[in-house]
């Protein structure tokens, strides 16, 4: 597993959590403003490069991460699969084609990423398979007041038998 630190090109080691405002407020700042997708890409693509002396390489994300994970394996070379999370801004990018198999999942009392923007991307993307669980945006996160027990675990299954049943692993 290798987790990039794609906030490093605005400000180096950020760390932010889910109980503080500001740390909120920054995160999407730096994510939604700051940044620029085309580096952000490019350090994601490095990582991918990076793993792959190890096997195939999957990539998963959660939110911001979520949108990364689709225009990673939309974009980005060596990446075999892919499992957004509750990516928003999905529905902007929602008529790109992915390069390998994609996973997404989303919650259906979400009010940052609504049933009809998941409709969209459903419509445009017949190919991916879609999920949508009875819980609201962050329902992996077990820092979060939206935190879904049921939903983070059949997500997770439904994640790693995709990735299982799309990746080889070679333990030599």
């Amino acid at each position: 597993v290798i987790a990039p630190q794609i906030f490093d090109r605005v400000e180096r080691n950020v760390e932010l959590g889910y109980s503080a405002q500001p740390d909120f407020d920054k995160g999407l700042r730096i994510a939604f403003h700051d940044l620029k997708l085309s580096d952000t890409l490019l350090d994601i693509q490095a990582a991918v490069d990076h793993v792959t002396r190890y096997g195939q390489v999957g990539v998963v994300g959660y939110c911001f991460g979520g949108l990364l994970t689709w225009l990673s394996a939309c974009s980005l070379d060596k990446v075999a699969v892919a499992s957004a999370y509750y990516g928003g801004g999905i529905v902007k990018e929602a008529k790109r084609y992915a390069r390998c198999p994609v996973m997404m999942h989303f919650g259906e009392k979400d009010q940052h990423i609504p049933l009809n923007e998941v409709e969209t991307i459903r419509a445009a993307q017949p190919d991916v398979q879609i999920f949508v669980y009875d819980a609201d945006h962050g329902f992996n996160c077990d820092e979060r007041g939206s935190y879904d027990e049921t939903s983070a675990s059949l997500a997770l299954d439904r994640t790693l038998n995709f990735f299982g049943k799309h990746m080889s692993y070679d333990p030599d």
